[in-house]
């Protein structure tokens, strides 16, 4: 049971720092995309790179990479982005794997308190005899039940807890690939003046 009450608070505060972390994590990526392009369009870079440095997140420090290196190649450009995302996103997942460990081990732990309820019950058979009261057959018992109820109360919350966060953590990739190629496929065509077939665009005028 002290196994399973340790194993439950670090649960508990792993769960808490993941769910706080991804939340501010996690933006309105439609938006903010949308407000950087209205940026860039007025050619105010500098300010778009200080709207993502105080954007908390992944999607503005992947949208920050590619502001940086906006003059270089398309291959450059995506190098730096791609490399950005490489940083950022094992973060997310972070912690992740304690909280599905403890999911899986919490049950074994409580079988193991069972199985030494159980010996505690046949010892209580072997010094009784024939005469063993109840009560100290109980007790092994009480013990044996309490350490698998407790186990599966632990491991139903943390296998939930991770398929929730599991799913936050990909929505927030997804927001990174799409920012992420959105904010290149700006820079390299209206930004750049760059048509969508790569050559650069032709200022006509009169001769």
């Amino acid at each position: 049971m002290w196994v399973l009450l340790l194993m439950g608070l670090i649960f508990l505060v792993l769960t808490i720092e993941r769910v706080l972390y991804l939340h501010r994590g996690q933006i309105r990526s439609t938006a903010f995309i949308g407000g950087i392009k209205n940026i860039l369009a007025k050619r105010r870079i500098v300010e778009a790179l200080t709207v993502c440095e105080e954007t908390p997140g992944p999607v503005a420090a992947v949208v920050k990479a590619a502001l940086l290196h906006a003059d270089d190649t398309a291959e450059v450009m995506r190098f730096h982005v791609q490399e950005a995302a490489v940083v950022e996103l094992p973060v997310l997942e972070r912690r992740l794997g304690s909280i599905a460990a403890i999911a899986q081990v919490a049950p074994l732990a409580g079988l193991l308190g069972t199985i030494l309820g159980m010996i505690t019950t046949f010892a209580a058979f072997e010094k009784g005899g024939d005469y063993a009261t109840a009560g100290a057959l109980s007790h092994g018992m009480w013990q044996a039940l309490l350490c698998t109820g407790a186990s599966l109360i632990l491991a139903i919350p943390a296998h939930l807890a991770h398929h929730f966060l599991s799913g936050r953590v990909r929505a927030i990739v997804r927001d990174v690939e799409w920012s992420g190629n959105e904010i290149m496929k700006y820079l390299l065509t209206e930004y750049r003046g760059i048509r969508p077939g790569g050559a650069e665009a032709a200022e006509t005028g009169p001769k």
